[in-house]
């Protein structure tokens, strides 16, 4: 009943917030009213959290106040359209995920519970990573837009070294948490184990 109870809140938090897209023009007092709404949503989606109680209310309360940042985020994207508060927005919801996802390791214990923290951090960097991709290569295209072939290139070489940039930090966090699983062994099968995940993630 009580995750039942807590997926029902999760899922009001996410109509609460899910209205808040705008055009991408605004006056000035359809932005003001459109702030005034995510506060308070967000007074509502809080003091909904005040049924639950436990971890259960900590992670409600996390989640409300995650959605609410990444609720102003999008604001800022859609008021001022410009790939940083793109990107911005972005980051404000890979942060917001992780928050409530590390809030949920804390139902656990011992090394599932150190698990969990590493795969949430690796879904956070690798949603981070995406992001930054994502403006690096919109801004190389935007700034070689009615440029010369070799600024196209140059734009198209910026936007490949994004995409490695982001394998690469997808691929050490992803190697972190295997490590950690390795701790579940001890002796020659964790040293075996730990040989594996170098040799898989190519580290020495």
């Amino acid at each position: 009943m009580k995750n039942l109870n807590a997926t029902m809140i999760a899922l009001a938090i996410g109509l609460i917030f899910g209205s808040t897209a705008m055009a991408q023009t605004m006056t000035e007092d359809s932005y003001k009213a459109a702030n005034q709404k995510i506060e308070s949503d967000y007074k509502s989606a809080k003091d909904a959290c005040d049924a639950l109680s436990g971890n259960t209310k900590d992670i409600c309360v996390v989640e409300a106040k995650g959605k609410e940042k990444v609720a102003k985020a999008e604001l800022e994207a859609n008021n001022k359209p410009t790939t940083k508060r793109h990107y911005q927005a972005r980051i404000a919801k890979a942060q917001a995920d992780y928050a409530v996802a590390n809030e949920r390791c804390d139902d656990m214990a011992g090394n599932a519970k150190d698990v969990c923290r590493k795969e949430a951090k690796a879904a956070e960097i690798a949603a981070k990573a995406d992001a930054k991709t994502q403006m690096k290569t919109t801004d190389a295209k935007d700034s070689a837009k009615e440029k010369s072939t070799s600024a196209r290139n140059e734009a198209n070489r910026k936007a490949s070294d994004a995409r490695k940039d982001a394998a690469s930090d997808k691929r050490d966090a992803q190697y972190d948490v295997v490590k950690e699983k390795c701790d579940t062994y001890s002796g020659n099968a964790k040293e075996n184990c730990l040989n594996q995940a170098k040799a898989q993630f190519g580290k020495p």
